[in-house]
């Protein structure tokens, strides 16, 4: 976001998917043959009108996002999906697939990990280096990162403090990683739960994954990016890496374009799913910011460690989490203990005045059904071998290729 915008006036929405082999249905390190088939030699970013394409520190995921800065949210699914439907068509040349879901089902990261090898590939080697970045935390997560700018300093605080309280709901909302190596991880988010220490070596990136309670550029410095800093310089001797790319945060902000990025999002099954969900998102924030629920000074008193507490909850029990804390809920209205799925549901009815009917459908279907990783939960049953999980999983390749709601 190169311009600055005002809150709200314009947003960024990205979506990240693996490439499988669809002889093995293992992932396919074959992101550099894709994007060479569409340009016709390889570069790192393709501009395909309303949306592009580029690629991801692995080789098989490929990231598609808005081109840009948009204020139309609403044709945003159709439009992702025409660019499923044509990077679908390219790989079938090379016996490829594109599969949807935040992690791989199957995938062994010890042995199936291979890192970008081209453009900013200094970059990729040096995480490598301080990391190893074969794990399910950096080469197994697909997600969906919701992008949304500030004008200044007021309304970064207004942002920043709405996003914070809210990024501990969205397991709830969004998990969909609940199979990692053909087993049911007891988590409904495995993605978040790597996510929180997969950078252990150097705590100050991700922090607790909330990000701290800042509300200034200033103090955001001061508190995040400064220590960060400090504690990447013994190991990035030749300065390649930019606090803003290593900030890790559930949220971060980017100064550089004036926008905050939310990260917790798993990618879901289709871009329908994906652009209600993120609607959804955005149109409670609105009403934080708009003090619809609390005030800006409640927004503003939750420390991390309160907001921790309850995403760790969501991460290992999804939309069945029972959220015990009444001072949080009181923040949206809510007066006793509450499931997450029961606080969306109360969410949902009190923005979908502003929501489009289809969009509703969507997001009725999934308060209703539960977060992805429930219906994969319950497509497997007790067979968990590895013929049904890729039974399931082709089935969620197809509802990327139709557009479809898993479970409808």
């Amino acid at each position: 976001m190169s311009k600055n915008y005002h809150l709200f006036e314009v947003f960024g929405i990205e979506l990240e998917y693996m490439l499988v082999n669809n002889s093995n249905f293992k992932v396919a390190p074959v992101v550099d043959q894709l994007l060479t088939l569409k340009n016709g030699t390889l570069t790192s970013d393709i501009d395909n009108g309303n949306i592009a394409w580029s690629n991801e520190l692995v080789a098989h995921v490929v990231e598609l996002k808005t081109n840009g800065p948009t204020a139309d949210l609403e044709t945003l699914a159709d439009k992702f999906h025409e660019n499923i439907l044509e990077i679908n068509q390219l790989l079938k040349q090379i016996d490829t697939q594109l599969l949807p879901t935040a992690s791989h089902p199957l995938m062994n990261p010890l042995k199936d990990t291979q890192l970008w090898k081209h453009s900013y590939s200094e970059v990729y080697e040096l995480y490598n280096r301080i990391f190893d970045c074969k794990g399910h935390g950096w080469s197994n997560v697909q997600s969906t990162h919701i992008n949304l700018p500030f004008y200044d300093d007021r309304e970064f605080e207004k942002l920043h403090a709405a996003i914070r309280i809210m990024l501990p709901l969205i397991p709830g909302l969004c998990a969909s990683s609940p199979v990692l190596e053909g087993n049911v991880t007891g988590f409904l988010d495995s993605r978040l739960e790597y996510y929180k220490t997969n950078q252990k070596e150097i705590p100050e990136m991700t922090g607790m994954v909330i990000p701290e309670a800042v509300f200034s550029k200033v103090d955001y410095y001061a508190t995040i990016f400064e220590p960060i800093k400090k504690a990447i310089k013994p190991h990035d001797t030749k300065n390649i890496l930019d606090h803003h790319f290593l900030n890790s945060r559930g949220a971060i902000a980017r100064f550089d374009r004036n926008a905050i990025e939310i990260r917790l999002v798993d990618v879901q099954e289709c871009p329908k799913a994906d652009i209600a969900i993120c609607i959804l998102i955005i149109e409670v924030l609105k009403a934080l910011v708009n003090k619809k629920f609390c005030t800006l000074k409640d927004q503003k008193a939750w420390k991390k460690e309160e907001l921790f507490e309850i995403l760790n909850k969501g991460i290992k029990h999804g939309e069945h989490a029972l959220v015990h804390n009444v001072d949080y809920l009181s923040l949206f209205g809510i007066k006793e203990k509450a499931t997450m799925q029961d606080v969306w549901k109360h969410l949902y009815n009190s923005v979908k005045i502003n929501i489009s009917s289809e969009n509703q459908k969507t997001i009725e279907f999934i308060l209703k059904n539960g977060t992805l990783s429930s219906r994969i939960l319950k497509a497997l049953g007790k067979d968990i071998s590895e013929g049904n999980i890729k039974a399931v999983y082709s089935r969620l390749a197809g509802c990327l290729e139709t557009n479809q709601l898993f479970g409808n």
